[in-house]
């Protein structure tokens, strides 16, 4: 049986918190991020609405997808209070995603656009990977490294990754998550295919699971999360939040762009999930769904909890974060996997948004409007991405030595 593996540090910074605590604080609360945003090359100032990030980039014409990695990664070690001098950095492996390149620099090169402010060159920062690389140079990580580009699934991915590398002995600690900010390449793209949402007031705009759902936003931010093997992580007295019990990854072969309308693939993915994790439906209290508010993603992610869980998804609450922060796209895992953390050590699940009118047909309790007191000892966390990548992981509160899951009683303010 091999050895489990566990969260020790998390770092995130999003439209609604500058650090994880206050990220947390914020979505139990029922805060948005989301507001119009003006001003993106190339999209009309009144047709995007999202969930950005102000955060002052350090480094001259930097981009600002690196600095949010960078600023997710340091507080991900410093929540895990490593010892440097007591650290194997040949056995500290590195996973963080795939992001978009410096491509207004690319555009100033060959001749089109003009030339961006700033001193970093657009080649030094056009590579999918250089997130990645930036943060295990700056921290010295010589493990192994990887950098997945899945679209919406690559944070869970490359977290997955991350564990993998630490069950087969490659690495004892890893640091893993996502990164993402609003490119208008991207915004763009949404927009041809109509999946982005529209409404006059901006944080009503995503709507998860709910009738009237048209779409989701765009949002930026960053989750990181420093892993352990359970024994390097106790023989350095590490506190821990959470068991990455089990995750599955598959392939849909569908459609680039939709899902499979009788949700086999999820069923499966949720079934074999459970099986890796040795979990039974009943024990899974909390589900951090993709949710995107999208009319085909929400009914097909009802249809699959349901096929997979049966009765017992009846008693086990889903939640959908992008109605808060947006859709982080190739951070969206990730970072809900960082709230989904959160919630199991806090015992409290936070509110889905704008959830007035529920579609009858996606028939779950997906808390709205208000958050509420629910103490989960094991959650699942969703991905579902353009391309057909699933992803599904597996996530058991940590009640043994050095926990840091000590269940508060004081509720967050406007959340009972």
């Amino acid at each position: 049986m091999c050895e489990p593996v566990v969260i020790t540090g998390i770092g995130m910074l999003t439209s609604v918190g500058e650090t994880a605590e206050s990220t947390w604080q914020a979505v139990q609360r029922g805060k948005s991020g989301v507001r119009s945003i003006e001003g993106l090359r190339g999209i009309p100032n009144d047709l995007l609405i999202g969930a950005p990030v102000d955060i002052d980039v350090p480094n001259a014409g930097q981009l600002k997808v690196i600095a949010l990695a960078q600023q997710a990664a340091r507080a991900a070690i410093e929540d895990a209070a490593l010892d440097w001098s007591r650290v194997d950095r040949d056995r500290f492996a590195c996973a963080i995603s795939g992001h978009m390149g410096d491509t207004a620099g690319i555009a100033e090169i060959i001749g089109y656009g003009s030339k961006p402010e700033g001193e970093v060159p657009a080649w030094h920062q056009w590579l999918p990977n250089t997130a990645c690389s930036e943060v295990a140079i700056e921290h010295g990580l010589y493990g192994p490294r990887s950098c997945h580009s899945t679209a919406c699934a690559s944070g869970l991915i490359d977290i997955l990754s991350a564990v993998r590398r630490i069950r087969d002995g490659q690495c004892d600690l890893a640091l893993a998550g996502s990164a993402e900010t609003i490119n208008p390449l991207f915004a763009a793209g949404f927009r041809q295919l109509r999946v982005l949402a529209k409404h006059q007031d901006p944080i009503q705009a995503c709507r998860p699971f709910d009738r009237d759902r048209s779409g989701f936003v765009m949002g930026e931010g960053s989750a990181m999360f420093v892993l352990e093997r359970l024994g390097h992580a106790l023989a350095r007295g590490a506190r821990i939040y959470a068991e990455l019990s089990a995750g599955a990854m598959l392939g849909e072969a569908h459609h680039v762009t939709s899902m499979s309308q009788n949700s086999d693939p999820l069923r499966y993915l949720i079934t074999e999930t459970l099986r890796r994790a040795d979990m039974e439906p009943s024990e899974i209290g909390y589900i951090n769904a993709h949710g995107t508010g999208t009319r085909q993603n929400d009914l097909v992610e009802t249809r699959g909890i349901r096929a997979a869980l049966g009765h017992a998804a009846s008693d086990i609450l889903v939640g959908a974060n992008k109605s808060s922060i947006g859709h982080l796209v190739n951070a969206a895992g990730s970072v809900e996997l960082a709230l989904t953390v959160l919630s199991l050590r806090d015992g409290f699940a936070p509110p889905t948004l704008n959830l007035y009118n529920p579609d009858p047909e996606c028939d779950l309790d997906c808390v709205p409007l208000v958050g509420r007191v629910h103490r989960a000892q094991s959650a699942l966390k969703l991905s579902c991405a353009f391309g057909g990548h699933l992803v599904c992981m597996a996530v058991r509160r940590w009640t043994g030595i050095h926990s840091k899951s000590d269940y508060s009683d004081q509720l967050p303010s406007k959340a009972a």
